[in-house]
C-alpha cells in the first residue's frame, strides 16, 4: 500500500519526544514536508536534522508554548503565510497525575487550555488550506481513558474526553470538505510520560518501578508496552489518502488493554 504523501505539508505538535517525534520522522520518510511544532527551540533543531529529506523536501519548525494559546495562534499566522496544511498532529504531554477529588480547579483549567483550546486554535488555522484543497486530516493523539477512565489520573480523564467530542463533532462538520478527524488513543507506551507516571506510582505505593512496570504489562494482553513508532505506524495510515473513509473514530493502539469495544 502506498501512502502518498509526496508535497504534503504536516504540522506534527509535540514533536521532539515520544509519539510526536516518531510521527514527524514517519512522515518525512513517507515523503511529507514536515514542520515541527514544541517549546524548546534548541530541540526542535535537533530533531529537524533527524527527519529524512530529499530533493523536494523542506522542513523547518515553530517555537510554541501550548501554556500561552494566545502567542500560538500569532505564530501559526506566520507559518501559513508561507502554505497551507494537509495534515495537523495535536500532540500534546498529558496533565499530572492525581485523584480528582484533589484536583485544583486551575489544574482543569490549564490543561483545558493546553489541550481542547490549543487544538481548537490549530484546526482553525489550517481548515480554509484543507477545505480550498479538498483534502485534510486532522489526527488528535489523545488517550485510551475516553473508552475507560484511568485510575489516578483524574485531569487527564476530563480534558481527554472532551477533546474526544469536540473532535467527533468537528468531524461531523468538515466530512464533506475531504476531511478527517480521528483520535489515536495509545495505550501504555515507553515514553518519559509513561516513566513518569511509573515513578509517580512507586512513590506513593512504596513498589519498585520494576514491580510497577510488570503489573501494568501484566495487564495488557500483549504483555508489553508498546513503542511510539508503533503508535506513529497508526497516525501515518490516518493521514494518508488510504484512509480517506475513516472519519470520527477513537483508534485504541494498546495492545488490547482497553475492555471496552
Amino acid at each position: 500500500m502506498q501512502l502518498n504523501l509526496e508535497n504534503k505539508n504536516a504540522l506534527i505538535c509535540g514533536s521532539t519526544s515520544g509519539i510526536g517525534k516518531e510521527t514527524a520522522i514517519a512522515l518525512a520518510q513517507e515523503g511529507a514536508q514536515i514542520t515541527l511544532v514544541a517549546r524548546n527551540e534548541e530541540r526542535l533543531k535537533a530533531t529537524l536534522a533527524e527527519l529524512a529529506t530529499n530533493h523536494d523536501q523542506k522542513h523547518d519548525y515553530i517555537v510554541a508554548d501550548f501554556s500561552k494559546p494566545e502567542k500560538l495562534e500569532a505564530n501559526l499566522q506566520e507559518a501559513l503565510r508561507k502554505k497551507d496544511f494537509h495534515i495537523l498532529l495535536n500532540n500534546t504531554g498529558g496533565p499530572a497525575g492525581g485523584k480528582i477529588a484533589d484536583a485544583k480547579t486551575q489544574e482543569f483549567i490549564n490543561a483545558f487550555n493546553q489541550h481542547l483550546i490549543c487544538n481548537h486554535i490549530l484546526a482553525q488555522a489550517v481548515l480554509p488550506g484543507m477545505k480550498k484543497r479538498g483534502f485534510g486530516r486532522i489526527i488528535n493523539v489523545i488517550s485510551t481513558s475516553v473508552k475507560q477512565p484511568l485510575d489516578g489520573l483524574g485531569v487527564s480523564n476530563t480534558i481527554r474526553g472532551a477533546v474526544a467530542n469536540w473532535s467527533k463533532t468537528l468531524a461531523n462538520e468538515v466530512g464533506a470538505f475531504g476531511i478527517t478527524v480521528n483520535n489515536v488513543l495509545p495505550g501504555a507506551t515507553a515514553t518519559g510520560r509513561l516513566q513518569e507516571i511509573i515513578s509517580n506510582k512507586a512513590q506513593k505505593t512504596g513498589k519498585t518501578q520494576e514491580e510497577i512496570e510488570q503489573n501494568m504489562q501484566q495487564a495488557v494482553p500483549a504483555k508489553r508496552f508498546a513503542q511510539p513508532q508503533e503508535i506513529a505506524n497508526a497516525i501515518c495510515f490516518l493521514a494518508s489518502e488510504s484512509a480517506g473513509y475513516i472519519n470520527g473514530i477513537n483508534l485504541p493502539v494498546d495492545g488490547g488493554r482497553t475492555k471496552s469495544l
